[in-house]
């Protein structure tokens, strides 16, 4: 029975076109570009941090080391200054002069590393500055003193040096102004670390909880589509299974769940079909099923009406099979005498035959013979010729060639006679020549008509042949014809047995077409509505409440296709499908 809890199930699947894989691929890309990105920026965080820790091992104890070694070089040269004062001895003077000039080059470039390298902003060169002025100031000081000591003039330098104690005391301040702001630097690098730190700490902190609650989400969506999709799902096949094939499966997607959708829609829609062709096959065969049982008792009818039928048939058969046999009788004397005409016509024939080919030798001597007196008309006409030359010749000789004269036109005339006797006989023999042609051509068109004759006398006889060769296989065929009417007068009593089984067999047909119909109701079509048992059922119940026809041991049935002489054999009671199967 159809499940209550899969009614009114949606069934349709919502969401966008990418596929499970695809959005497993997607929340994975998401989590590792995500560690990717917390990533760097605790790298960029830690190189800020680094960068400002280490300012002060980068930059302000450096700065210390030659802001106090340049301030210790100038110590050192004002303590030599005052050596120099107080010195008589040039020679000393002259080393502790050589001592101060190292001292104040050691500065110089001490004051001129810390510029190249370790200035850190404007006010840190401004105090360089400034110390380098007050520097100056003192050193320009100091040599006017050096200058006045070196031409004996040593009290008015005393005297310059203790006036000028403030210049020393300006460079003094100057650079601990300088050490304390380079100080103050170190500090503020520090506390920028110290800040750095912590803001990168909050800030890795925030990152890392946004990207794990992004991917938690996303993984809790993922796992929660996936679940409602395969539930759905399920309670689909449920139903279908439960024999319910109204569900209308709308598919919104084209991932697996989707393509699930679109096999199950599939399938409701096939067995929909199935089911529909089953239920409409099943009122065919109960209508089959009344209609057989109907038509067996006109069956039965007619069998008997065919009983009579065939006893008339039969002796109807007798009389047409003396009538075939006085045919083949007539057809063989006609064949004999057909026979005997073509052997008369194949003889006149050879006749004519001899006929025209002795007037083809006839007419052959003549064209010879109109060749000969064409010969002798030639002859005849030389001959002519030259009796003419002759008398031409006695007539120029005079007295003494008038009997040659004489010899040539006798010789002459005869030669006119011969070509008038030659055209004479030409003239006869093409006359005969042209009378042999005719004679040839009527001779020719005599044998071909002797030709046709002893063709058609041919034909003639073959036709006769066929026809005789026809009649007895008619003979032979409506015996066996008479044979069949005979076996067929038994078939037709074994017809009425096996009547009695087929209306057996159509109750247990429509036995099975009940069965079928209660089978097919379990399903559920469009509209909701269970499938209705059609009013062809209400025949088949009725037929189901009638016993069946026992069946009786019947003789075995002839097939119509090969028919056998001899008594039907029996079969057993029970195999009445076999005698079914048979009609």
């Amino acid at each position: 029975m159809r499940d209550p809890s899969a009614d009114d199930v949606p069934c349709s699947i919502t969401g966008d076109q990418m596929s499970i894989a695809q959005r497993l691929y997607a929340l994975i890309f998401a989590a590792v570009a995500g560690l990717v990105g917390i990533s760097c920026v605790g790298l960029y965080q830690l190189q800020s941090v680094y960068t400002a820790a280490n300012y002060a091992n980068a930059n302000t104890i450096p700065s210390f080391r030659l802001i106090d070694g340049a301030y210790a070089e100038v110590s050192d040269l004002r303590a030599k200054f005052w050596q120099y004062l107080v010195l008589r001895d040039p020679a000393q003077r002259n080393e502790v002069a050589a001592r101060m000039v190292v001292l104040q080059s050691k500065a110089s470039e001490a004051f001129a590393a810390f510029e190249r390298d370790f200035i850190s902003d404007d006010k840190d060169r401004q105090l360089l500055q400034a110390s380098l002025a007050n520097l100056a100031a003192y050193d320009a000081m100091r040599l006017k003193a050096i200058a006045l000591a070196s031409a004996d003039k040593n009290e008015e330098a005393r005297d310059l040096a203790l006036a000028n104690q403030g210049l020393y005391t300006s460079v003094q301040q100057g650079f601990d102004a300088h050490l304390a702001y380079n100080a103050t630097l170190g500090k503020k690098g520090a506390d920028d670390a110290a800040s750095l730190m912590s803001h990168a700490t909050w800030q890795l902190i925030l990152i890392a909880t946004l990207v794990s609650l992004a991917t938690a989400v996303a993984g809790l969506l993922l796992v929660r589509k996936l679940s409602q999709s395969f539930t759905q799902a399920i309670r689909i096949a449920q139903t279908v299974a439960a024999g319910d094939l109204t569900s209308e499966i709308d598919i919104r997607s084209k991932d697996e769940i989707g393509q699930l959708l679109t096999a199950l829609k599939a399938m409701n829609d096939s067995l929909t079909d199935i089911v529909g062709q089953v239920r409409a096959g099943t009122e065919t065969v109960a209508t089959a099923s009344g209609q057989i049982a109907s038509g067996n008792h006109d069956l039965s009818s007619r069998t008997e009406e065919q009983a009579a039928s065939l006893e008339e048939t039969a002796s109807s058969m007798e009389e047409l099979t003396s009538t075939v046999r006085q045919n083949a009788d007539n057809a063989r004397q006609a064949n004999s005498l057909a026979a005997s005409a073509s052997d008369i016509a194949s003889r006149g024939s050879s006749v004519v035959a001899q006929v025209v080919e002795t007037m083809n030798s006839i007419n052959d001597s003549s064209k010879k013979i109109a060749d000969i007196i064409s010969v002798i008309d030639g002859i005849a006409f030389q001959t002519n010729i030259l009796a003419l030359n002759a008398a031409v010749e006695a007539a120029r000789a005079g007295e003494q060639g008038r009997g040659f004269a004489v010899v040539a036109s006798e010789v002459r005339s005869l030669a006119q006679r011969s070509a008038g006797a030659a055209k004479e006989i030409k003239a006869l023999i093409n006359d005969s020549a042209e009378k042999v042609d005719a004679g040839s051509r009527l001779a020719g068109e005599a044998g071909s008509t002797m030709d046709e004759v002893v063709s058609s006398a041919r034909h003639v006889t073959d036709i006769m042949s066929e026809i005789m060769a026809a009649s007895q296989e008619q003979t032979v065929g409506i015996e066996q014809i008479n044979q069949a009417i005979i076996q067929m007068d038994s078939v037709t009593q074994q017809n009425s047995a096996l009547v009695e089984e087929a209306s057996a067999a159509a109750e247990s047909l429509q036995d099975q077409a009940a069965m079928l119909a209660v089978v097919v109701g379990h399903f559920k079509f469009a509209g909701g509505a269970a499938m209705a048992v059609q009013s062809s059922h209400v025949a088949i119940r009725q037929a189901m409440s009638r016993p069946a026809a026992p069946a009786r041991r019947i003789a075995k049935p002839v097939a119509v296709k090969k028919i056998t002489s001899g008594k039907p054999g029996k079969v057993p009671a029970g195999d009445t499908n076999a005698g079914w199967e048979e009609f």
